[in-house]
């Protein structure tokens, strides 16, 4: 039997249990609009249609036209193209903050923004914000940036962490910050197997005002014997960044020195 339109979206509607005020939020449209479209007196607009799609997954030529689509079953032996849908899911919270919603996920095969204060997406922007590209506050992605974050690329006002990583504090295989760790760490001050600072330098190759390390160049330097950093006397380091920086913030200097204790 080939059902038309209006009948189509009722019965998937059904299908899924969602009320027609239910159908309507979802695709943000009233339910008076989606009750002429039941009772066949109107017809969705092109976006409403992709968006009915995808919520029901099935193909514009099934819900629109009757063709078969891959959520039908074919008989066997069948070779009938079936028709491959995007992923994508989508909530958002009545709740907001500021105009903002609290929570929005906005995720699937695509470009998909999730703004909000919690936000998940394939890009997401939020004070929390977890996506591909993640922009905020907390970021966690593949591409972050914010006032902490983590991922593959990630650029920090604060706290970066990645394979990649650029802030006030950076911690990655490339490391770039005021305070920098990392296997190539560059900063003020820089920790690492390969450590560049303007003003102190503790690595496997160390560079700067201070160097102390394996190997070591800048203005004063300290060599490590047998890759041990107990071999440097604990005041001595006190002593030489206390001569050179007697206005050094004492709770990162305590922890400097802490490194060359036995």
């Amino acid at each position: 039997m080939n059902m038309d339109f209006a009948e189509k979206l009722q019965n998937y509607r059904k299908q899924k249990g969602m009320s027609q005020e239910n159908l309507a939020e979802a695709i943000g449209v009233s339910r008076q609009a989606v009750s002429k479209w039941e009772s066949g007196q109107s017809y969705p607009e092109t976006d409403k249609l992709i968006a009915l799609c995808e919520l029901f997954q099935v193909s514009m030529d099934h819900l629109v036209r009757g063709v078969q689509s891959e959520q039908q079953e074919l008989p066997l032996g069948s070779n009938v193209q079936t028709t491959r849908y995007r992923v994508h899911y989508e909530y958002k919270s009545k709740t907001t903050w500021f105009g903002v919603p609290l929570i929005h996920i906005n995720v699937g095969r695509g470009m998909y923004v999730a703004k909000g204060v919690i936000a998940i997406g394939n890009i997401a922007i939020g004070i929390v914000s977890l996506g591909l590209l993640a922009l905020g506050g907390l970021c966690l992605g593949v591409v972050s940036a914010g006032l902490i974050s983590l991922g593959a690329l990630a650029l920090a006002i604060l706290l970066a962490a990645g394979g990649f990583a650029a802030g006030f504090v950076a911690a990655g295989g490339v490391a770039i910050g005021v305070l920098a760790f990392g296997g190539l760490s560059i900063g003020v001050y820089a920790f690492g197997g390969l450590a560049i600072a303007s003003r102190i330098a503790i690595g496997g190759y160390a560079s700067g005002h201070i160097a102390i390390g394996d190997a070591v160049r800048g203005a004063y330097t300290l060599a490590i014997q047998n890759d041990d950093f107990a071999s440097i006397h604990a005041d001595q380091v006190r002593s030489l960044i206390a001569q050179e920086y007697p206005k050094m913030w004492k709770p990162l200097l305590e922890w400097i020195v802490a490194m060359f204790r036995g």
